[in-house]
């Protein structure tokens, strides 16, 4: 990775990150899932998905361990890691670190990562499914 001749702030990292995603809204992401055309990951925090919920159907991966999971090359992948080409859709509480950590899946050759504008809070605030404390 090149070194930048001037430090860069994180808001304009996220910029700069953002401009390469096709991020999705709550509706859009839900309907992909249900129709099989996304897979949608979740990398919150144990603690906010025992506060919040969960989304169903979502496959839940700590953040520390995101490519690790969704390499489809990698040995320690998930089952749902089945290809380059497969959409994932990242979703973290607000919508900030889900754009870091879709592109980082990029750099690993998953070119249809994006991540979900507004995070869970947006999923949620649009009344769709949840299951546990908030459902």
């Amino acid at each position: 990775m090149a070194v930048s001749e001037h430090p860069v702030g994180i808001d304009e990292l996220l910029d700069r990150v953002r401009e390469d995603l096709d991020r999705v809204g709550a509706r859009e992401a839900h309907d992909a899932a249900r129709a099989g055309e996304a897979l949608l990951v979740d990398i919150r925090y144990a603690a906010l998905r025992e506060r919040d919920g969960l989304i169903p159907g979502a496959l839940v991966v700590e953040r520390n361990e995101l490519e690790w999971r969704l390499d489809p090359l990698g040995s320690h992948r998930a089952p749902e890691a089945t290809g380059h080409d497969l959409r994932v859709v990242v979703i973290c509480n607000e919508g900030y670190a889900s754009s870091l950590a879709a592109a980082s899946l990029r750099q690993l050759g998953l070119h249809r990562a994006t991540d979900l504008i507004g995070g869970f809070q947006a999923w949620r605030a649009d009344g769709l499914p949840v299951t546990g404390p908030a459902g």
